[in-house]
């Protein structure tokens, strides 16, 4: 792989929606978002009070990177914030960031996450943490609930799809 992350973001184009123009800017998918106020494939403001992208058009990534369910586990592997929804997303994020790093990318370049709820009623609080860790426009995003995840006590779990 040439040159950092940041670097191969900056390859990265964005679709402008309807004009069929593709604008090259060298920033990561959230300064541009920020910056041009949408994304390729955001075509409502519905979503924006939810912290929610419908798509992200990347384009000349040199790798994307695939990201397997992460929960709440400290380094050592022993389970995280038993009964506490914050502490149980809060290690599931730093262990996001530190499979990423391990991978060459930083959280920036997530353009996708999905999570598994065991409660769904706890999405408004996944999403605000999810905007304090990672902030700027939100990544493209699916939250599912789910009966149970691989450890009694799990409350959630977050796949993403990052590229560089």
């Amino acid at each position: 792989m040439s040159g950092s992350p940041s670097e191969a973001a900056g390859r990265r184009s964005r679709s402008t929606r309807g004009s069929g123009a593709v604008a090259s800017v060298s920033r990561t998918p959230r300064e541009r978002r920020e910056r041009d106020g949408e994304a390729a494939g955001h075509p409502w403001t519905w979503q924006d009070q939810f912290g929610y992208s419908q798509a992200w058009r990347v384009d000349g990534a040199s790798a994307v990177i695939f990201v397997a369910g992460q929960g709440p586990l400290s380094p050592d592997g022993e389970f995280v914030g038993a009964g506490d929804f914050e502490a149980q997303a809060r290690q599931t994020f730093e262990n996001l960031r530190t499979v990423l790093d391990e991978a060459g990318a930083s959280t920036e370049a997530i353009v996708k996450l999905n999570v598994y709820l065991t409660d769904i009623a706890l999405l408004r609080d996944y999403g605000r943490i999810r905007a304090e860790l990672l902030p700027g426009p939100a990544p493209a995003g699916t939250a599912v609930q789910v009966v149970a995840l691989a450890i009694p006590g799990m409350m959630l779990e977050v796949e993403a799809v990052a590229v560089v």
